[in-house]
């Protein structure tokens, strides 16, 4: 894929055309390795070698270009030409002192006073193949080269503009400035990745200007961290705080559902008390004093009532229901007849005491079942 370069150079010097026009013969490029800056802050060293810069392909695709004022945001073409192109470049490209010449010619009158104003820096937007490739180049070592390099237009920019300020396009674009044709401008040396290069000023400044923001960023991010990591940390603080109270919840809730089935278990337990004592002291005067109710179950205790009105009477096999029905049964008719037996269990003809317990057992036995 190829990526989109821009280079630098300067105007020197310019005529006028009869028209008015601006004709300018300038270096548009040269062979050698310079730094590119790249929209994210890192520079790699590309080199352009003389096979490739003094190529058919790459003289050819300087001629005939259209000439900008400032780099558009998008390659020129026929479609966009009316709305970019401020001249032509003319089909004499050449190499001449090891650098690659065309003459241009600026058609448009705003654009040629402001290169009389001062705006006199040229800048080639350019197609290539970066292709990873270390090597060394007049002794400069270089990291990347370009090949097939296809100039797409030749702008005219202000001078110095070499920061970020430059418009860097996309993510596969880079800005490169020859400092050598910048009228004496004095290289100064710079590292890069370990390696010692000499490299203008204003480049030296933007790449350093880079490096700062990108501390700056990375000394916010390291902020932004240790916030996140602090709030990471309170939200734990509260988290555990939370887990223990729902552990307190839960236990208590365990606790009380415990008390509960405890106080039911009590209340059931005096009911039964309070039913077992009301069925003794109701069937007792029936069953008589030698009856042993020890151990005997509430079916066992009216089956016995049973059996005094009813001696052949056998409850196996039945339900508690329908012994409770017969026991009520027995009870009623001996309140309504009378109990049939003599003696001391009579009923009927025992003594006062006796009657007196039966109509005691009756009055029970009528509220218990009220």
């Amino acid at each position: 894929m190829k990526l989109q370069r821009y280079d630098k150079s300067l105007i020197y010097d310019y005529a006028e055309t009869p028209e008015g026009y601006l004709t300018v013969r300038v270096p548009i490029t040269r062979p050698g390795v310079f730094p590119y800056a790249r929209q994210d802050g890192t520079v790699q060293m590309e080199a352009k070698l003389p096979d490739e810069i003094f190529s058919d392909r790459t003289m050819h695709s300087a001629r005939s270009k259209p000439i900008t004022d400032e780099h558009p945001n998008e390659p020129v073409t026929l479609d966009n030409y009316q709305t970019y192109a401020k001249g032509m470049s003319h089909t004499d490209a050449h190499v001449e002192d090891l650098k690659l010449y065309v003459t241009m010619t600026i058609t448009d009158k705003n654009l040629i006073q402001k290169v009389y104003d001062g705006k006199r820096e040229i800048s080639i937007g350019f197609m290539s193949d970066v292709v990873a490739e270390a090597g060394t180049y007049n002794g400069q070592p270089y990291e990347y080269v370009q090949r097939n390099i296809e100039i797409n237009h030749i702008a005219i920019v202000d001078q110095g503009r070499a920061g970020p300020e430059v418009a860097i396009r996309s993510d596969s674009d880079a800005w490169q400035i020859d400092s050598d044709d910048k009228g004496g401008t004095t290289l100064v040396k710079y590292k890069i990745n370990g390696k010692e290069y000499e490299i203008d000023p204003a480049v030296k400044a933007h790449i350093e200007s880079l490096a700062a923001s990108k501390e700056d960023e990375e000394e916010e991010e390291e902020d932004k961290s240790k916030n996140n990591k602090n709030k990471a940390d309170t939200l734990d603080v509260l988290q555990g705080r939370f887990d223990a109270l729902e552990v307190k919840l839960l236990n208590t809730q365990q606790e009380l559902a415990k008390e509960k089935a405890k106080r039911v278990s009590e209340d059931e337990l005096e009911k039964k008390v309070e039913e077992r004592v009301q069925l003794i002291s109701s069937t007792k005067p029936l069953l008589g004093d030698s009856f042993d109710f020890t151990g005997k179950t509430e079916r066992e205790i009216k089956e016995a009532v049973i059996t005094t009105t009813k001696q052949d009477f056998k409850g196996d096999g039945k339900s508690d229901d329908y012994i409770n029905a017969f026991f009520d049964a027995t009870i009623e008719q001996v309140t309504s007849q009378g109990f049939s037996s003599t003696g001391v269990n009579s009923i009927i003809t025992g003594d006062a005491r006796q009657n007196k317990d039966v109509n005691t057992m009756r009055e029970q036995r009528l509220n218990m079942r009220s």
